[in-house]
């Protein structure tokens, strides 16, 4: 976890204008996501993208590849040439695969270069209705009643939106049948239609099935409850204390990527960033915006690398 408040706000001050970075050449810069398209982080990254182009001057292309909980894109984005042509937006994923994963093909720290934070995603717990809860307590009460009765959706094996779930039924003891998805897109249209009971996505990805009562918000799983639910208590105030996971979301290259291109990277997104337009409809969909330097970047992804495996090995997790 780290402190959003030390990171918003170095774009705000030394924002430069648009299109104030371009490279020679105006080659497109290709950005690869390592999850599925529709997924929260996805949405977040696009909002970015037009003023990041403007700020670069070069075409900017994204390519979702999702897979392994985000392995197998984060596997390209680390063989990409360090040309400041080719890079990534990683999620949480990317600190928790460590500890899932036995075979991780790269060292998800040594093998990158962080370029710069960009933001934090609440994630919200919900249930489809026809669970019939509408608490925390609620569910916990049902699924003591039926031990492994209640299923419950997820991105993926090891991914953050599985780990928020079982950390929840770690702490209160109890017992839910995962259903993991190959990605976030499906998973959360299947809970919308009742396929699945339970699980946590992105809650700005969320806001509009809660609204519209398609889905019932039980708990936000940050240590306060957020700007976008204000009326959504967090999972800690419900009973479940210490429970605390938030996503974020970052920017790297391959690992040697030259100091220059880092720099013009880093200044082209803080300057997307402090685009009013960009940085209000991130904040209106919920996100957090957390720019940073390349070494707060490393700090970030470092510190949450060495508490999710410490998160995993408390509950016990294991991938096969």
């Amino acid at each position: 976890m780290f402190d959003r408040r030390s990171l918003f706000g170095l774009a705000l001050g030394a924002a430069l204008p648009l299109r104030a970075f371009a490279q020679p050449g105006g080659q497109p810069l290709r950005i690869i996501l390592p999850l599925q398209a529709g997924a929260a982080v996805d949405a977040s990254a696009r909002i970015v993208t037009d003023s990041l182009s403007k700020a670069l001057g070069r075409p900017v292309v994204i390519e979702n590849l999702p897979g392994a909980g985000g392995v197998t894109g984060t596997t390209q984005i680390v063989r990409a040439a360090p040309d400041g042509n080719t890079i990534g937006i990683v999620s949480t994923n990317h600190a928790v695969n460590p500890a899932i994963y036995p075979n991780v093909p790269f060292d998800s720290l040594e093998d990158i270069t962080p370029i710069t934070m960009i933001g934090t995603t609440p994630l919200v717990l919900m249930a489809h209705p026809s669970l019939g809860v509408k608490t925390v307590a609620e569910l916990v009460a049902a699924a003591k009643a039926k031990p492994g009765a209640i299923n419950y959706g997820s991105s993926g094996n090891g991914t953050i939106l599985h780990l928020a779930v079982e950390l929840l039924a770690n702490k209160t003891g109890i017992k839910l049948q995962h259903v993991p998805y190959r990605g976030a897109g499906q998973f959360l249209q299947d809970l919308v239609a009742g396929q699945i009971q339970l699980g946590v996505f992105g809650e700005n990805g969320a806001a509009s099935y809660i609204k519209s009562g398609a889905l019932v918000a039980l708990g936000v799983t940050t240590a306060k409850r957020t700007s976008l639910s204000p009326d959504v208590p967090t999972i800690a105030e419900q009973g479940v204390p210490g429970y605390e996971i938030e996503g974020w979301f970052a920017a790297i290259g391959p690992k040697n990527l030259p100091a220059k291109e880092v720099e013009r990277l880093n200044a082209a997104f803080q300057a997307a960033l402090a685009d009013p337009k960009t940085r209000d409809t991130l904040i209106a969909q919920g996100n957090a915006v957390t720019p940073s330097t390349p070494a707060q970047a490393k700090q970030v992804i470092g510190d949450s690398i060495a508490t999710y495996a410490a998160l995993v090995k408390q509950i016990g997790l294991k991938i096969e």
